[in-house]
């Protein structure tokens, strides 16, 4: 036999666990909870590079300098020699990232000036990838397979899809 706290003393038939009351979860700290880990597992989508409008390219024009041509768009992410002339070569990209997953890149455009040899623009082409191959979405065609441009573009867009190890 038990002694109770400061009376009689109580049988062990008598000395009952006390319930415990179940606690229900509060409808708003529930929704709240629910809300939370929706979010938390939603992609944050990152674009990085050059990121223009159609405006922006529709005033590159065919005859136009270098010079006029980073007045409107800016310096190029990176320039090459081909053949007869130059090429700028404006690059951007588009990061999803969940959680604290690595991101992955899930697209890459890039907008290319060609110049003829009097530094003058040529034409302009937007690629990307479609189908698994790089696209000019301008012409609607993919570049010619032997040219030194189409290697370029090629490496450019190598990795795509692939994890970033560092993700800025």
């Amino acid at each position: 036999m038990g002694r109770g706290r400061d009376g009689p003393a109580i049988s062990a038939k008598e000395r009952q666990p006390v319930p415990r009351r179940r606690g229900r979860l509060n409808p708003f700290a529930c929704a709240a909870l629910c809300a939370f880990s929706l979010w938390a597992c939603s992609p944050i989508i990152t674009k990085h590079g050059h990121q223009f409008r159609d405006k922006d390219v529709e005033q590159v024009q065919t005859g136009m300098t270098q010079e006029q041509v980073r007045s409107v768009l800016g310096s190029p992410a990176t320039t090459a020699t081909l053949g007869r002339g130059n090429a700028y070569y404006y690059i951007s990209s588009t990061t999803s990232q969940v959680s604290f997953l690595t991101p992955t890149e899930i697209d890459r455009k890039v907008l290319a000036v060609y110049f003829s040899q009097h530094g003058t623009v040529e034409r302009v082409a937007h690629y990307g990838l479609k189908d698994g191959k790089v696209f000019d979405f301008i012409s609607r065609t993919t570049p010619p397979a032997d040219t030194r441009d189409e290697s370029l573009l090629r490496q450019m867009f190598r990795n795509l899809g692939q994890k970033q190890l560092f993700g800025g």
